[in-house]
Parts: structure tokens; sequence; C-alpha cells
């Protein structure tokens, strides 16, 4: 590419507006190609636009008010270099920790709203241990208060002892002192027996994740 237009108009210099996301791929291109590059920060990008006539934002206009800016401003251009491209895949993988951030927070919440109104005595016993994966293998496989009553002390504390509980005992005692303290059933119980292991599950795929 470089070579094909550098006879006719010298130096090929690929300009982008972004260095990552839809930015990394032309700039890929154009550094195979032997092109120089260059970056348009976005605040100088913002301001170039304001000098050209309309406010409809399209790539076409953006293409123009680039290709105008590094023409007639081109002290407005930033080169690119390796700390640039780290800062992309850094960006890349902030935006992805933020992602599993908020899907950690909203299983979170989720979960506790839900044994808060099915059963508020287990939630004080597990809602603040939900990072834990012995927690989160036991609403996993038994998402409600009658399932886990229904497993036994016995077998609640092999499952929470083999998911790397190291007081599983302990847990046990307190769970079932807790499920002892209602005995009522609060309607939608069955049903937040549907969405709990669900969201143990979501829960349990994103919290290593982040690691």
């Amino acid at each position: 590419m470089s070579g094909a237009f550098r006879p006719k108009f010298g130096t090929v210099l690929v300009i982008v507006d972004q260095v990552a996301n839809i930015g990394a791929l032309p700039l890929t291109v154009a550094r195979a190609a032997g092109c120089r590059v260059a970056y348009l920060p976005g605040l100088s990008m913002r301001r170039a636009a304001d000098l050209y006539p309309g406010e409809a934002k399209t790539d076409a206009r953006d293409a123009f008010v680039i290709a105008e800016t590094a023409r007639t401003m081109p002290h407005t251009l930033r080169a690119i270099d390796r700390d640039d491209e780290t800062l992309a895949a850094l960006t890349m993988l902030t935006g992805y920790d933020n992602d599993l951030a908020g899907e950690v927070n909203r299983a979170t919440n989720r979960l506790r709203g839900l044994l808060s109104q099915i059963h508020p005595s287990l939630e004080r016993v597990l809602g603040k241990r939900l990072a834990y994966p012995y927690v989160q293998a036991l609403l996993q496989r038994h998402g409600s208060p009658a399932k886990i009553r229904k497993l036994g002390r016995a077998r609640v504390e092999a499952l929470l002892k083999a998911n790397g509980s190291r007081k599983a005992h302990h847990l046990t005692t307190e769970i079932f002192e807790a499920l002892d303290e209602q005995t009522l059933v609060v309607p939608g119980t069955e049903t937040s027996a549907l969405i709990i292991p669900g969201l143990a599950a979501q829960l349990g795929a994103a919290r290593p994740s982040r690691r």
C-alpha cells in the first residue's frame, strides 16, 4: 500500500482517533505496509470538528475532520509508540474487569435480595459469605431452604468441606440454626429456588475470572 502511493504522494501517514477498538486493525495493517502512523486525541478531534459546519456525526465526516486536521494542524497529532499499545491493552483488560465486577455485584445483590425475601435468617448466614466457592456450590446444587434442609447436616458439611471450607462444621451449624428460626414458607420461595442456582453459577464463574 505504502509503495503504491509513495511515488505520487510521498510519505503515507495513517491517522486514527482511537488507538484501541476499531483503530487497532488499521494501525496494524498500516505498519505492516510500511506506513507511518499517528493518533489524533479525542479532545483535539472534538475541537477540530467544531471548526467545520454540520453537527451530524458520521464516519465520512470524522474521516474528513481527521484528514483536514492532519493537513492544517499537524501539531495536534501524537506519535503512536509501544506505550500507547500497552495502554490500549490495559484499557481492554480494565474494561473486561469492570464488566466482570458488574456481573459479580449484580449476582451478589440479586442473591442477597432473594434470600432476604424468602428466608432472612439464612441470608444473614450465607449473604456475607457469597464470595466463597463452598457457599456458591451449596446454592448451585440446593437453591432453597427446603432443599438444604432435605440434604441434611452431614451432607451439607461434606459439600462445604469438599469445596474448600475450613470451618464446615461451624458453618453447617449456623445454617441449620438459621433454618430452624423460620417455619413458614414465604410465597415465591419455589420460584426463587429456580433462580438462585443460576445466580450462584454466574457468581462462581465471574469471580475467578477477575483473578
